[in-house]
């Protein structure tokens, strides 16, 4: 049976980080071997929600709180998960953000069918047919399908969702950590994407269903657009060892955090 990991980053999210959990919790998972919580040093309470929800749930399933050592982003966030899956020789790691927006269900059927077994990377993808998007803005989704046909001419493959913070990756792909010198901001999921096409990895789209009600985006739009826009050009003019370089604005030696045992 495969060691699988649940990944979910936090940040400011108590209200949505619940629901998570919840859903996870909520029937018998037996696919997961554990789920880490990783909060990017967030200031609301939702450590006291995770901690209550680990303390009602601690015969069913494993699951650890661990709290970044230092503000290391969203990229960062996934470096620390990254670096646990390897350190402690899990098979898999499945990535679901805290907000709310994807389900676990829909990684689930995935896993039942022995899909991601076939392939380096399955990635959630809100644009694939039988995808299901709920209070997602028209504005949002033409820019999303976009940037998507930009990627797709770019890496002359079909790419359906630059990163809908619902993945899977197979642990054995990132052990040399190529991952390390990317940006620890939002446009990770974009480089491990290039990083996916240029290391010959077999990746697959599964349709997901996508929520955006009351979670709130971290994302600054105008700038995101550009900054992607221009990730994608500079890699296909200047693809020699483009992805080998360093893209980090602040360079962190480790990517670490300390379990949290107890809530005061």
């Amino acid at each position: 049976m495969d060691k699988i990991l649940v990944f979910i980053p936090m940040y400011n999210c108590e209200k949505q980080i619940k629901r998570v959990l919840e859903k996870i919790v909520e029937k018998e998972r037996n696919w997961i071997t554990e789920v880490i919580v990783v909060n990017n040093r967030s200031t609301d309470n939702g450590e006291e929600v995770v901690g209550k929800i680990i303390e009602e749930n601690k015969e069913k399933i494993k699951i650890k709180l661990i709290r970044n050592n230092d503000n290391y982003g969203l990229g960062g966030s996934h470096k620390v998960a990254f670096n646990y899956a390897i350190k402690n020789k899990f098979d898999y790691v499945v990535v679901l953000h805290g907000d709310d927006q994807g389900d676990i269900n829909d990684i689930e059927e995935v896993i039942k069918t022995k899909e991601y077994q076939k392939h380096d990377c399955m990635l959630g993808a809100r644009f694939a047919k039988g995808a299901k998007l709920i209070g997602y803005s028209k504005f949002r989704i033409f820019g999303n399908r976009v940037f998507n046909t930009i990627f797709s001419i770019g890496l002359r493959k079909k790419i359906l969702d630059l990163g809908s913070g619902l993945n899977m990756y197979k642990v054995s792909i990132l052990n040399n950590k190529y991952y390390s010198k990317y940006p620890d901001n939002l446009t990770f999921n974009c480089y491990m994407l290039l990083a996916a096409k240029e290391y010959k990895q077999d990746i697959k789209f599964f349709p997901i269903t996508w929520r955006e009600e009351d979670q709130v985006s971290n994302v600054k739009m105008a700038s995101q657009a550009t900054n992607t826009l221009k990730l994608i050009i500079t890699y296909v003019f200047k693809k020699k060892k483009f992805l080998e370089k360093e893209h980090r604005e602040k360079i962190h030696e480790n990517y670490s955090g300390e379990e949290i045992r107890r809530i005061i």
